[in-house]
């Protein structure tokens, strides 16, 4: 799989770039490209789980697409299974986010807090992202029942 990243030395105010976080990812083979200013899309070359990161500041937030539906096919059932402790979702959390076409997406967030990238920094990087990808796993078989 192709590890890209075209730059443009996109610095955030807090010091760390964003090809910098690109280059971490790259290096432990996840398909990295930019998809836009601050913002890169990740890919985790085994499923193919497409993973938005955003970097602000010193803060890098991802997001995961879970699914889309119609907002009145949404129940209150699903909600509940969503917030329920012990539901299998240990880091992250749901966000629900409305799509132009009327549908909602339901997405699945995480962030973590980087200092300088070091040895820490990278850890954390990676850390927050497996995380986020195992949480997916559970996330969707949570929403299974959702769509009709």
């Amino acid at each position: 799989m192709t590890r890209r990243f075209a730059s443009a030395g996109v610095k955030a105010s807090g010091g760390i770039r964003l090809e910098e976080v690109a280059a971490v990812l790259a290096e432990n083979g996840y398909d990295v490209s930019n998809a836009g200013e601050n913002l890169l899309r990740v890919v985790e070359p085994e499923s193919g789980v497409v993973v938005l990161a955003a970097l602000e500041n010193n803060v890098l937030f991802f997001t995961i697409s879970c699914l889309s539906i119609k907002r009145d096919q949404l129940s209150g059932e699903t909600l509940s299974r969503m917030l329920e402790t012990g539901n299998g979702i240990a880091t992250s959390s749901f966000r629900l986010m409305p799509r132009k076409d009327g549908s909602v997406a339901v997405t699945l967030n995480n962030f973590c807090k980087l200092q300088d990238m070091g040895a820490e920094d990278r850890d954390d990087l990676l850390s927050c992202v497996e995380f986020l990808l195992v949480d997916v796993m559970f996330a969707r078989s949570l929403l299974e029942g959702a769509t009709p």
